[in-house]
């Protein structure tokens, strides 16, 4: 099947968000958390989270178009500076789906969802206590993008992970997390390791038939 960009603009509204925000394939789950400046902690599902570089250790996220008064995710780390990047197991994977929803200001999705944080090494932002890898971020810059989204660009600051899951080039199994990714809005997978290969040098390739 082939569809135009005229067939797509046509396109039931739904149909058309479902199959736009899937067909870039399987995303990295997150759960994004932050804290206010009066204390009050959010927890919130992203797909969005890619690698912007290793030195300096940057990644961004997108964020959807912000209201008049910013969402929770927005307004904490613009009030706070700081986030975290919470990897996703395959035990929370309802829990994280729920925290996607609209809730008041006033509830934390933590306690909504029953889901545990903790803090590290006085880091003041909360991390979900069953992610396996979790990240602590630094905002550095909010682009604006065209579709007005905004990109958010952070400095990583603390990572945690699970030491017997690391090789000796610093490599994370991911596949001994159980974690998951995601594909469009609502559809979860499994995440399995396949193979693994050394870094790709031109007089090294293979030749293939």
């Amino acid at each position: 099947m082939i569809k135009s960009r005229q067939d797509i603009e046509q396109a039931e509204r739904i149909w058309r968000l479902n199959l736009i925000n899937s067909i870039s394939g399987i995303k990295p789950a997150n759960l994004i958390g932050t804290r206010s400046s009066d204390g009050l902690d959010n927890l919130a599902i992203f797909s969005s989270v890619v690698h912007l570089g290793s030195n300096p250790a940057q990644l961004g996220f997108v964020l959807r178009p912000q209201p008049e008064i910013p969402g929770d995710t927005y307004r904490n780390i613009q009030e706070t500076g700081c986030y975290t990047i919470n990897h996703i197991p395959l035990s929370l994977i309802k829990k994280a789906h729920y925290t996607s929803a609209k809730f008041p200001n006033e509830v934390s999705e933590f306690e909504r969802m029953k889901i545990d944080k903790e803090f590290i090494a006085d880091f003041p932002a909360p991390f979900v206590k069953e992610s396996p890898v979790k990240i602590g971020m630094r905002i550095m810059e909010s682009i604006p993008l065209p579709n007005n989204c905004s990109f958010i660009i952070g400095s990583v600051e603390l990572i945690a992970y699970p030491e017997e899951s690391i090789n000796d080039l610093g490599q994370l199994n991911l596949a001994d997390f159980n974690g998951i990714g995601i594909s469009g809005l609502n559809t979860y997978y499994s995440l399995t390791k396949l193979d693994s290969f050394p870094y790709a040098r031109a007089h090294e390739t293979p030749d293939f038939e």
